[in-house]
């Protein structure tokens, strides 16, 4: 058993988890305790950039460890496009739950509340109020995009220095979108450790950041092996070999 790679994804989770969403929480938080109307637009950027920073540190600290999936979603990709294989593949998914639970309740802890730990959401859970098939179809594009990022920036090992930089910005791009629509999960293991925590509405809402962003993952290793047809190096998204 590769407990050394589990270990990783599970670290790896829960600072993505700790850091993203413990960001969201903070800077709502902030404006909220000074009686200040909260400007969107700042917080929306602040909130991308936290969870792409969150991965790219995680990818060039763990990457060569695990390749740094911390995401269900990235691992799934990875699975059908034969990069790694089905044991690992349920470990990883362990890891990355367990550690998302772990930072969500690190987080219940530090703010001591669960109210608010960053989960996703639709409907009155949503800042723009999107509808539940939007949420779907927001989250499975959003997740298809930065997937096939990451099954392209470490199909070759040249891509390697940068994968982790490339990596963590593709998701704070899409964290840009995606932040007033649904909070962006992108991430099932994200999604899993808020709504667990937190309870109610986003437990009752959870199971569409289960499936799009699975879903996206899937049709991102379909179009991947199609554009990349031949392409036989197995990598991680730091650029590890698989």
């Amino acid at each position: 058993m590769n407990i050394k790679k589990y270990a990783a994804e599970f670290l790896g989770t829960f600072v993505l988890v700790t850091f993203g969403c413990g960001t969201a929480v903070a800077a709502n938080s902030i404006f909220i305790s000074l009686g200040s109307p909260i400007p969107a637009a700042f917080t929306t950027l602040l909130i991308a950039l936290a969870f792409g920073l969150s991965v790219t540190a995680m990818a060039y600290t763990i990457g060569n460890i695990s390749g740094c999936h911390v995401n269900p979603a990235v691992s799934l990709g990875m699975l059908l496009c034969g990069r790694m294989n089905v044991k690992d593949f349920i470990g990883y998914l362990i890891g990355q739950f367990a550690g998302a639970a772990a930072g969500a309740a690190f987080l219940w802890a530090v703010f001591g509340s669960n109210d608010s730990l960053g989960q996703n959401g639709y409907g009155q859970a949503s800042v723009l109020g999107i509808s539940l098939s939007g949420a779907l179809l927001l989250e499975t594009v959003m997740t298809f995009v930065f997937v096939l990022v990451v099954l392209a920036v470490t199909s070759d090992d040249v891509f390697r220095p940068s994968s982790g930089l490339v990596i963590g910005l593709a998701l704070a791009l899409v964290h840009m979108l995606g932040i007033p629509f649904t909070g962006t999960s992108v991430n099932p293991a994200r999604s899993f450790g808020p709504a667990v925590m937190a309870g109610g509405d986003a437990l009752a809402q959870l199971p569409v950041f289960l499936i799009a962003p699975l879903l996206g993952g899937a049709l991102a290793a379909v179009v991947y092996r199609l554009l990349f047809t031949g392409d036989s190096t197995k990598t991680g998204p730091d650029g590890e070999k698989q």
